[in-house]
C-alpha cells in the first residue's frame, strides 16, 4: 500500500518537506532504496550512501541539508529509533489469515469473542477463553482453562499450559513456552548443593544414601499482563504456588529463561539469553542485557541497568547500574578491569627488582 510523505510525517508526528505528496511503497536503507521507496538516513553518517542512491524521499536527521542530498522530498526525526517504531508500525504487513482453520481443534467448552481467529492444527482445549480480535497462529496448543485477553498475537508453536492468565495486546513470538513446570527438586537428606550454600564450600561434599530428586510440582500458572511481547523460543515457568508474573508493558527477547516463582515487573526489557532464576522479584522499567543472569531469591529495584553478561548474586538496590561476575557497581567494575589490565605491567616490574 501506497502512502504520501505528509500521511507518514503525520504518523510520526514529524515534519514534512518538498514534495509531500510523493507516494512511497515501502522503506529500505539508503544504498539500496529505489525511487518508490523511503530511504532511512537518520544519522550524517547515512549522507553519502544516501546522495549516491536513487531514493526520492528519505526520512533525515535533523538540519539535513536534504536538498543537496538529491531529494525531492524528506521527513525529519529528531529520535531515529522512536521514528523506526511509528515507521515501522505503518509499514508493517498485515497478519495472514482469519476465521478458524477447518483443521483446528477446539474443544465445545471453548469461549472465543468475536473476530478471534485460529489457525491450522492449533488445538484448544476446555474452558479456555479467548478475547476479541486476538489471533492464534498454527500449531499453537492452549491448555484446559488458560484466559487469553483481547487484541492478542500468538504465533506458530506457542504453548501455553495450563494456569495461565493472558492480558490484552500481548504478542507471543513462535514458541514460546508459558506455563512449563518449574525446575524444583528436593533431596530427602540436605543434598551437596545445599551444604556448599550454607557452608560457602568448607563443607565436604558426599555421596548420599539416597540420591533421588523429589519432583516439587508447580501448582501456580502464570499471569502476563497486558502489552507484554515474549520473543521466540522463549519460557517462563509456572510457579509453585503463587503464580509467576510478568508486568505490563515488559518486552523480553528470544531465548530468555524466566524460573518458577519470578516477578517481573512493568515495562522491563530482558534482552536475549538472559535467565531470571526461580523467587526472584525483579522491579519496574529493569532493563536485563544479553547473557546476564540474575540468582534466586533475590530482590531487583527498580530502574537498574544489567550490562550484557552480568551475573547477580546478591540484591541491587534501585537505580544502580551493574556490570560483570559477580555484578557490581558499573564504576567498580571498570575501575576494576582497569586494575586488572595493568596486573602484567606491573608484574613485569616487580619481576626486574
Amino acid at each position: 500500500m501506497a502512502h504520501s510523505i505528509q500521511d507518514i510525517a503525520t504518523v510520526l508526528g514529524a515534519q514534512a518537506f518538498g514534495a509531500v505528496d510523493l507516494l512511497v511503497n515501502g522503506a529500505a536503507e539508503p544504498g539500496s532504496a529505489r525511487p518508490d521507496e523511503l530511504a532511512l538516513a537518520m544519522t550524517p553518517s547515512y549522507g553519502p550512501a544516501l546522495k549516491a542512491g536513487q531514493a526520492q524521499a528519505a526520512v533525515v536527521w535533523p538540519d539535513a541539508d536534504w536538498q543537496a542530498l538529491g531529494l525531492k522530498a524528506a521527513i525529519i526525526a529528531p529520535r531515529a529509533r522512536l521514528a523506526m517504531a511509528g515507521l515501522t508500525q505503518l509499514l508493517d504487513r498485515p497478519l495472514a489469515g482469519s476465521g478458524i482453520a477447518s483443521q483446528a481443534l477446539i474443544d465445545a467448552t471453548a469461549t472465543l469473542a468475536e473476530n478471534v481467529a485460529i489457525g491450522a492444527f492449533s488445538v484448544i482445549a476446555g474452558n479456555v477463553t479467548i478475547g476479541p480480535n486476538t489471533w492464534v497462529a498454527d500449531h499453537v496448543s492452549i491448555a484446559e482453562g488458560v484466559q487469553i485477553g483481547a487484541d492478542c498475537i500468538i504465533h506458530a508453536g506457542v504453548r501455553l499450559q495450563r494456569g495461565t492468565v493472558v492480558g490484552d495486546r500481548v504478542i507471543l513470538q513462535p514458541n514460546v513456552a508459558i506455563g512449563g513446570d518449574g525446575f524444583s527438586f528436593v533431596t530427602s537428606e540436605p543434598s551437596n548443593v545445599e551444604l556448599a550454600r550454607e557452608s560457602l564450600g568448607d563443607a565436604p561434599m558426599i555421596a548420599p544414601a539416597d540420591p533421588k530428586w523429589h519432583r516439587i510440582h508447580s501448582l501456580g500458572g502464570v499471569e502476563i499482563g497486558d502489552d507484554v511481547e515474549i520473543g521466540a523460543n522463549s519460557t517462563v515457568d509456572a510457579g509453585t504456588i503463587r503464580p509467576t508474573r510478568v508486568g505490563q508493558g515488559t518486552k523480553i527477547d528470544n531465548l530468555v529463561q524466566v524460573g518458577h516463582n519470578v516477578v517481573i515487573g512493568d515495562h522491563c526489557l530482558l534482552c536475549a539469553q538472559a535467565g531470571v532464576a526461580g523467587s526472584t522479584i525483579v522491579g519496574d522499567r529493569v532493563v536485563v542485557g544479553g547473557k546476564a543472569g540474575i540468582a534466586d531469591n533475590l530482590t531487583v529495584g527498580n530502574d537498574v541497568v544489567l550490562g550484557g553478561g552480568s551475573v547477580v548474586l546478591s540484591n541491587v538496590p534501585n537505580g544502580r547500574v551493574m556490570m560483570g561476575y559477580p555484578a557490581t557497581k558499573m564504576q567498580t567494575h571498570i575501575e576494576s578491569y582497569k586494575a586488572l589490565r595493568r596486573l602484567p605491567r606491573l608484574l613485569r616490574g616487580l619481576n626486574k627488582r
